[in-house]
């Protein structure tokens, strides 16, 4: 049985080889395309469950392709970037990338990676409340919206697991560690910086004024709170 359907887009033919190779071996049923116009025309002909899209690429960009294909999928999607920058790793998510992985990569951090973007959170009805207004913001994870003052804000599926594992436990600190396990998974225990990098994503769309955040507050030293009260 396959572990995901995957689409590698990359312009080096080299590289798509390799990639196709490694992840066939692994069990993943692989598709890949030259360009963002034919990794579009791929996800429109077929269902897929993950990109692995280069960043790097003439014509369309990477970041372009991957504005085009959130407008209309919640695909999970990784950037693949010759660039260590923070500045280019947020870029990758404002345009809505679930993660992003800097080139070279090994075989195990590139498997770990898609491992944790094909990683869903189970809804849980006793858990956490499925809608939910506060104030400007109304929160709807069945449907899988975000409305932020009448406008609709779309989130990655990752920001989204993330604000839902907030909303499961309101007005409780959560730990950098029990937040990056419990979204990401295992492997992801250590990499506070990371988890800093979404949670400032998902402030800025959620958020009135991600300056100064109203629901997901900061707890020094600890970790996150989703407050669902006003502070005193």
């Amino acid at each position: 049985m396959s572990l995901g359907r995957v689409l590698i887009v990359d312009d080096d033919p080299q590289i798509r080889r390799v990639l196709r190779s490694l992840l066939t071996a692994r069990g993943y049923e692989v598709h890949d395309a030259r360009s963002g116009a034919e990794a579009i025309e791929s996800l429109r002909q077929q269902r897929l469950d993950l990109v692995l899209l280069d960043v790097n690429m003439p014509g369309m960009s990477g970041l372009e392709t991957c504005r085009d294909i959130r407008r209309s999928s919640e695909i999970a999607i990784i950037m693949l970037t010759v660039s260590d920058s923070e500045e280019d790793k947020v870029a990758a998510l404002d345009a809505g990338a679930d993660d992003y992985v800097t080139k070279p990569f090994g075989a195990p951090e590139l498997l770990a990676r898609m491992r944790a973007a094909l990683r869903r959170l189970p809804m849980s009805a006793d858990r956490v409340e499925n809608s939910l207004h506060l104030g400007d913001l109304h929160i709807d994870l069945a449907h899988r919206r975000v409305i932020l003052r009448g406008r609709e804000v779309r989130l990655t599926p990752k920001e989204l697991d993330l604000l839902q594992y907030l909303m499961a436990n309101p007005n409780i600190p959560i730990s950098h560690v029990k937040l990056l396990q419990a979204v990401w998974g295992p492997g992801y225990r250590d990499q506070v910086q990371y988890l800093r990098v979404f949670v400032n994503q998902l402030r800025k769309k959620i958020e009135p004024d991600p300056s100064r955040p109203h629901y997901i507050l900061t707890e020094p030293w600890v970790g996150y709170r989703f407050a669902t009260t006003s502070e005193p």
